[in-house]
């Protein structure tokens, strides 16, 4: 087994080779990823069911952890969307001449060593590698213990694929150590690793953000919320709601509190509540909502802070836009936010005061996706403000250099 310092090593010694690679070169990589992981999924499908196996966690862990053969072919796909994509490496963003003559040129350059540390999802593993690949970026990928096996055998299915076309994979590096120590060592690689990007829970985002010595692009958890507004259209909202809450719980862009303004609330409650039931969503509410239906559990203050990433919600009646926005920026973590509306004021309101990495009008909060947005594959959703906010796709993923040029100019 490699250990952590070995792994941000190699890592670094390679990070020169990928980020020289041409495009044309990146995407033989990537077509043969993905060949190979079509023609090898049993393989990976067999180690995943060891990790499934082991697992001792709910049916929602279990859902995020499991691999089949549809599953390894949509990350398959996802490698070859890649191809399709401008590799944003030597992209000019600024160019012009100084007073000086000097020639100046500002172009993007990869990030250089880039450290994924994330929990159960094992199809991150070849999202990483292929996001960091065509960004010209080495990875260094530490995984949670639970998938272990599956990120094991897609991490080599896909080197061993790179080595069969030509090219050197040690610019892909997994770190196998699972323990606590390991990973407090690997936040702790500053001058091997050149910036991490945690995705998971809250518990692991907060111990990186707290431990790390390299710098840390923060990916938030996903208290999102869908606020009716009082001239929102019920047959738009709830096919809304219920799709930002149940189309898949387990994500970080799924609904988890629900707002409804007052003027409303008699009308629409009942109507929300009865289509939650209905995709078997357990609902906890504030007192106002349970003077309207007495059967709806009270909801706690830590209720409206909390993501489940299961089939509960918490409700709350608000006294309008401003009340929402408030509620939103208070307990929301600045991810992905809606509103329901017919009013444009409204709209705008929302839209230019809700603290969020994506604010959305009429629509599900689901789209807040490197896909759905026309990035590819994505490192996780930023909810920081520094350097990449959102889904993070190829640029997110590079900074950039300045290119002087002169003919013997010197500083006076």
């Amino acid at each position: 087994m490699v250990g952590v310092l070995e792994a941000c090593r190699r890592a670094k010694m390679s990070a020169a080779a990928i980020a020289l690679a041409g495009e044309e070169d990146m995407n033989k990589m990537l077509a043969a990823s993905a060949k190979a992981l079509r023609e090898r999924a049993a393989e990976i499908i067999a180690e995943n069911k060891r990790d499934i196996a082991a697992c001792t966690r709910g049916a929602q862990f279990v859902d995020r952890l499991r691999l089949d053969e549809k599953r390894i072919d949509d990350i398959a796909v996802g490698l070859e969307k890649l191809i399709s994509l401008h590799c944003p490496v030597g992209e000019v963003l600024e160019e012009r001449t100084l007073y000086n003559g000097l020639r100046l040129r500002r172009v993007r350059v990869p990030m250089g060593v880039i450290g994924i540390i994330y929990e159960s999802r094992p199809n991150v593993t070849a999202d990483a590698i292929g996001l960091a690949l065509k960004s010209g970026n080495a990875v260094v990928l530490r995984g949670s213990k639970d998938a272990l096996c599956s990120n094991r055998a897609m991490c080599a299915v896909i080197k061993g694929a790179i080595r069969e076309a030509g090219y050197d994979p040690e610019f892909i590096q997994l770190i196998e150590d699972p323990t606590h120590e390991g990973a407090t060592q690997f936040l702790k690689m500053k001058g091997y690793v050149d910036v991490i990007i945690p995705r998971g829970g809250a518990g692991l985002i907060r111990n990186a953000v707290e431990n790390a010595t390299v710098p840390i692009i923060e990916t938030g958890t996903g208290n999102c919320h869908v606020y009716i507004e009082k001239t929102g259209d019920l047959d738009k909202a709830i096919p809304i709601l219920i799709n930002a809450k149940t189309q898949r719980t387990s994500v970080c862009n799924a609904c988890e509190s629900l707002l409804i303004d007052e003027a409303i609330a008699p009308a629409a409650l009942p109507r929300c509540v009865a289509a939650l039931r209905e995709k078997g969503v357990e609902i906890v509410a504030c007192p106002k909502c349970r003077k309207i239906d007495a059967s709806l559990s009270e909801a706690t203050e830590e209720d409206y802070g909390t993501e489940y990433l299961d089939l509960k919600i918490s409700v709350k009646i608000v006294g309008g836009v401003q009340e929402a926005i408030d509620h939103i920026n208070r307990y929301g973590t600045h991810h992905s936010d809606a509103i329901i509306t017919a009013d444009p004021a409204a709209a705008q309101k929302f839209l230019n005061e809700v603290d969020s990495a994506a604010v959305y009008v009429n629509a599900s909060t689901r789209f807040t996706d490197g896909f759905q947005f026309g990035l590819g594959a994505e490192m996780g959703i930023s909810t920081q403000k520094l350097h990449a906010r959102g889904p993070m796709g190829l640029r997110e993923l590079t900074s950039y250099k300045y290119l002087v040029e002169g003919e013997g100019q010197v500083r006076g």
